[in-house]
């Protein structure tokens, strides 16, 4: 299967695009949509959100990675297999997060190049070919080189930080909760946002956090849009 994940929003012009780039590569592989609202230009937030996901990707899978607002510069393309899932997209750090928290890895500079290579849609004219030759087993097609390592590397720590907004105004960050004691406060702009299980458990309208279904700490209210509440946005840190 193929898994997409990028920061072109999905009811822009951009997906559609990938989506037949890929096909032509790759007809008969699924593809699936991970996410395409990936905070917009937030390489650091799209690598930990990234990282969050790919724990339910299936083994011998690609995903295509693209959130990449150095395109048409001098940044590598890059295709890293990481505990027998394969990553396409920019050597910018997105893919590096994923990378650092499995065991066994290995990291390649894309050597393929298409015809005609717009400056700025390398996710459509490059990422997107590369991963439907990996993906339907024509991997010697890309042209991979082996490479020690990524030029950009955010390495395996959490990020305190909201890393994503989702439809509710739930605020996740980049914390695994599993590492976050319940007894913790977090506190912005001096509200004070205690631990609490479930939604079920705090009044209409309250703030609390809790260990989200990705494993991550998420802010979220009751009934109510927590970014409404505080004004929290991707890349802003936590107290």
């Amino acid at each position: 299967m193929i898994f997409l994940f990028t920061d072109f929003g999905a009811a822009g012009i951009y997906v559609g695009q990938v989506r037949i780039a890929l096909h032509q590569r790759a007809p008969k592989v699924p593809v699936v949509d991970l996410l395409h609202d990936a905070p917009p230009f937030n390489v650091k937030a799209g690598a930990h959100l990234l990282a969050a996901l790919a724990q339910r990707i299936p083994a011998g899978s690609v995903t295509l990675a693209v959130v990449d607002p150095g395109v048409g510069g001098p940044r590598d393309a890059v295709a890293v297999v990481a505990d027998e899932r394969w990553y396409v997209g920019p050597d910018n750090g997105l893919i590096s997060v994923a990378a650092a928290r499995v065991e066994k890895v290995e990291y390649f500079s894309i050597g393929w190049r298409p015809d005609e290579l717009s400056a700025s849609f390398h996710g459509r004219d490059l990422f997107a070919p590369v991963a439907g030759m990996i993906a339907s087993g024509r991997r010697g097609a890309a042209k991979l080189k082996k490479k020690e390592q990524l030029a950009v590397n955010f390495g395996a720590e959490d990020l305190a930080e909201v890393i994503y907004v989702d439809h509710y105004g739930n605020l996740v960050t980049g914390l695994r909760a599993s590492a976050v004691s319940r007894e913790r406060v977090f506190v912005f702009n001096g509200l004070q946002i205690p631990y609490a299980p479930m939604f079920s458990q705090v009044a209409a309208g309250e703030v609390f956090w809790y260990g989200n279904s990705l494993g991550l700490v998420e802010i979220a209210a009751n009934s109510a849009s927590a970014q409404q509440k505080l004004g929290f946005i991707p890349g802003n840190q936590l107290g």
